[in-house]
């Protein structure tokens, strides 16, 4: 490969990084959204008025798949070997930030998910556990905010293993 400086495999690890990101943040998302669906239409036979009180898990569990959608991108704009050198360094830490976010989405999306769907059916029972339903559906999606915050910190340091 004439004109290609930097490691020919390097690039592969990045795109791996940027599908890994995507693909558990989706997992984490689409798990946590049927999971929690179940759970809301479940209630809904019961109490056909809270439905729309109990969609705010379905919506959370929504969000992380954003997350990884932003890693990705942050990642497929860094690989670029054509315009600047692109290294294994670069490489892994793309893999590292999109597996951070990716993992941490499909844990938050798990515990969602499982939150959720107990939670909407302990609501319909009983209102005053919705405040706390609430407070661990903020705690879930923390751990895949903190997921995010990481990756893009790793992300940030492809570029960084040689002054050009």
């Amino acid at each position: 490969m004439v004109g290609f400086s930097g490691d020919e495999t390097a690039p592969f690890f990045g795109f791996l990084g940027a599908a890994a990101a995507l693909v558990f943040s989706c997992m984490g998302a689409a798990y946590g959204t049927a999971k929690s669906g179940v759970g809301v239409a479940s209630m809904g036979v019961m109490r056909p008025e809270l439905v729309m009180k109990s969609i705010v898990p379905v919506v959370m569990a929504g969000v992380l798949g954003i997350y990884g959608l932003i890693i990705a991108v942050i990642i497929s704009t860094g690989i670029n070997p054509k315009a600047k050198s692109y290294y294994l360094f670069d490489g892994y830490a793309h893999l590292s930030s999109g597996l951070a976010c990716g993992l941490a989405g499909l844990s938050a999306g798990m515990a969602i998910g499982i939150v959720g769907d107990a939670g909407v059916r302990a609501n319909a029972q009983q209102p005053k556990l919705f405040v706390g339903m609430i407070l661990i559906l903020i705690f879930a999606e923390a751990l895949a905010l903190y997921g995010l915050i990481v990756g893009i910190i790793l992300s940030s340091r492809a570029g960084q293993s040689r002054a050009e």
